[in-house]
């Protein structure tokens, strides 16, 4: 299991220290909600932060656009340095095109699908992506309560894959607690922002979510 912690709750005001941070404490992954205040009620940062810290950190940048026609912006994000770009399906027309350019330009392409779109979105460009993303809450702000349903979708999701290399990422009310039940469902990529900063020093609270991995 990899664990992504999300940047949404921690503090802008000292985000390269965080990074560093995260990186001494073993994590691989960090997330970056990158909010329009469109798409979703909250504004957060873009493609000049992320620039102006990827020479600070080695951590690998999982990019979670949640913004209208991302596709406006792939190659802005690629520039400032994002290993990882997920789209939301109900964010564009054009989900096939979008994921394509992503990996043309050399990024790792994502598909995140929000608590009430169903799977059959994603169906025909599983081949097309290197993850797909399952909010476990309605996005736009931290600290929610997670959505039970979302069980049975990753246990579904996981069959449609079928022998695919493509990651399940699991967004929203993760918690050590619940760790357990979504890898066993089919997880293997959690984000977590509160359950996560609110409980240093990092690394024990790193070692508290994979206690919990199978």
């Amino acid at each position: 299991m990899i664990l992504s912690p999300s940047l949404l709750s921690a503090d802008f005001g000292s985000l390269e220290q965080t990074l560093k941070d995260l990186e001494n404490s073993g994590l691989s992954w960090v997330h970056w909600d990158v909010m329009d205040g469109l798409f979703v009620p909250n504004i957060t940062f873009g493609q000049h932060v992320i620039k102006m810290l990827r020479p600070k950190s080695k951590l690998f940048f999982d990019v979670h656009l949640m913004i209208e026609k991302p596709e406006r912006y792939l190659e802005d994000f690629k520039k400032a340095g994002a290993d990882m770009l997920v789209i939301h399906a109900e964010a564009t027309n054009h989900i096939q095109r979008t994921l394509a350019e992503i990996r043309r330009l050399g990024m790792r392409a994502g598909l995140a699908l929000n608590p009430a779109t169903p799977l059959n979105v994603c169906e025909y460009v599983l081949d097309d992506t290197d993850m797909i993303l399952l909010m476990s809450v309605n996005p736009g702000f931290g600290g929610q309560s997670f959505i039970p349903a979302t069980y049975e979708k990753i246990r579904t999701l996981r069959k449609m894959l079928g022998s695919r290399k493509c990651h399940i990422q699991i967004d929203g009310g993760v918690t050590p607690e619940n760790t357990k039940e979504l890898c066993k469902a089919g997880a293997d990529v959690l984000v977590s922002g509160s359950a996560f900063f609110a409980y240093p020093p990092f690394d024990v609270r790193h070692r508290a979510f994979q206690k919990e991995a199978i």
